[in-house]
């Protein structure tokens, strides 16, 4: 089955660009809530949970606005996950937007695998 492309928003009301962004893509900002274990090696991020341990590596970086990750083990290269950051023109919060790739029956598992990432993200951040 053919991986389906999803876009996840989030809003944070007081947080800044600089703290949510190191906390999506340096290994400590990673493993507080990403992972239980993240380190780098030549450039390759090793993600770890538990005895599972995957690899990814940086494809796109914009500093402080989007980061696109790319699975080593993933064969298709169209498909990533990718965090990026902008304001909220109303409100003037942040916002954080997940791109990311999934089997049309499993979108809702993803999603909400997201959300409970993203829950322990804002705990992290304080808020």
């Amino acid at each position: 089955m053919r991986k389906e492309k999803f876009r996840i928003e989030y809003v944070f009301d007081k947080v800044s660009r600089r703290s949510l962004w190191n906390h999506l893509t340096t290994p400590p900002g990673l493993s507080a809530w990403f992972a239980d274990d993240v380190f780098i090696k030549n450039s390759v991020y090793t993600f770890k949970w538990d005895k599972d341990e995957e690899e990814a590596e940086i494809i796109s970086v914009k500093p402080e606005i989007s980061v696109r990750y790319h699975w080593v083990a993933d064969t298709n290269e169209n498909s990533y996950f990718e965090f990026k950051i902008h304001t909220v023109e109303l409100t003037g919060a942040t916002a954080l937007e997940i791109i990311d790739f999934a089997e049309p029956n499993e979108k809702e598992d993803a999603v909400s695998l997201w959300d409970t990432q993203v829950e322990i993200l804002k705990r992290t951040l304080g808020i």
